[in-house]
This record gives structure tokens, C-alpha cells and sequence, in this order.
């Protein structure tokens, strides 16, 4: 019996003490996220993205970023379209969805993105100086792809998308820039 109370006494305590723990994680995470505000609202523009040599496609995009769980992450969401060549017909060439948050453990952001067609992709993020931030990965077929979004002194966001096949010469492929709505 004795055992039994003093399992009991030492799950309780433990019990008790998780929220505890778990607030200073909270509170270490959210002023983290804090540095990466610059990013939360809607916001719309336009860019453009090459898809191979001379395939260069214009689009106008949607970014819609929320704070969530209490400040501890962000919800990006981006839906791009652009006009077929020849038509009056506007197809979605980009649609995605995103969870930024900070692991305290590693110390680092990450960024885990899912793509319409199934794709994903757990990337690691940095936060290079105030409203500055770069993302990015090492590609299964080979280059490795990085997107620094800053927000100018217009109070836009910049993006830029560059892909590298050595890690040191990087060519740019991707361009936008959007105006915040909300």
C-alpha cells in the first residue's frame, strides 16, 4: 500500500509540474515567433517563377500567415495563379500550406511545407536581421533551394527564390512582391 500512495504522490507531482514546464518552453517559443511578425497578415501581389531555361510564368499570389497556438507558431498559406498562355484562363501553379515554428531544443526554425500535389518538404529557417528571413532545402534530385523574404522600407514583402547545384553559385528563379491587405 505504501508503494501504491507513493506512486501515486510521485505521478501527481509530476502531473502538477508539466504545465510548469511547459509554459517556460511556451514562453521561450512564442518570443522566438515574435521575430517573425514582420510576416503575419494577408497579403497580395505579383511575381514570377521560371520553370526550366526561357520558361519564365508570371502570376499573381495570395500569402495569408497567422499566428497560432497561442503566438508558438505560424500558419502560411499561399495560393499563386497565373493565365495560360493563349486563354483567358487563370490555373493555380502554386498552392501551399505551412507550419513555422521554433524548436527549442535545436535552437533553430522550422518550416514544414505541403504542396497541392502531395509534395512536402521540413525545411530549417533563419531569421538573418530584423525582417529578414531565409528558408530552405536540399532537393532529392540535387540543387539546393533557399527563399529570403524581407520586407522592404515600402513595407512589402520581398521574396526571392535561388537554387544552387555546388552551394555557392546561386541562380535566381523565383521573384514576388506583395502589399499586406490586413
Amino acid at each position: 500500500m505504501k508503494v501504491l500512495k507513493l506512486l501515486f504522490t510521485c505521478a501527481f507531482v509530476c502531473w502538477i509540474g508539466l504545465p510548469v514546464l511547459a509554459q517556460g518552453s511556451h514562453a521561450t517559443q512564442v518570443a522566438e515567433m515574435r521575430k517573425l511578425d514582420f510576416l503575419v497578415g494577408e497579403w497580395k501581389g505579383a511575381g514570377w517563377i521560371e520553370m526550366g531555361p526561357g520558361q519564365r510564368h508570371d502570376f499573381i499570389g495570395v500569402e495569408r500567415v497567422q499566428r497560432k497556438l497561442g503566438g508558438g507558431v505560424l500558419l502560411v498559406e499561399g495560393l499563386h495563379k497565373s493565365k495560360l498562355p493563349g486563354k483567358d484562363e487563370e490555373v493555380v501553379v502554386h498552392n501551399a500550406l505551412a507550419v513555422l515554428s521554433f524548436d527549442e531544443q535545436a535552437k533553430l526554425y522550422r518550416f514544414r511545407a505541403n504542396l497541392l500535389d502531395g509534395r512536402y518538404t521540413d525545411a530549417e529557417a533563419k531569421v538573418l536581421s530584423p525582417g529578414v528571413m531565409q528558408w530552405g532545402f536540399k532537393s532529392s534530385n540535387g540543387p539546393a533551394i533557399r527563399f529570403t523574404i524581407s520586407l522592404t522600407d515600402k513595407g512589402e514583402w520581398h521574396e526571392v527564390g535561388e537554387l544552387s547545384m555546388d552551394g555557392k553559385n546561386w541562380r535566381q528563379f523565383f521573384e514576388m512582391k506583395l502589399q499586406r491587405q490586413a
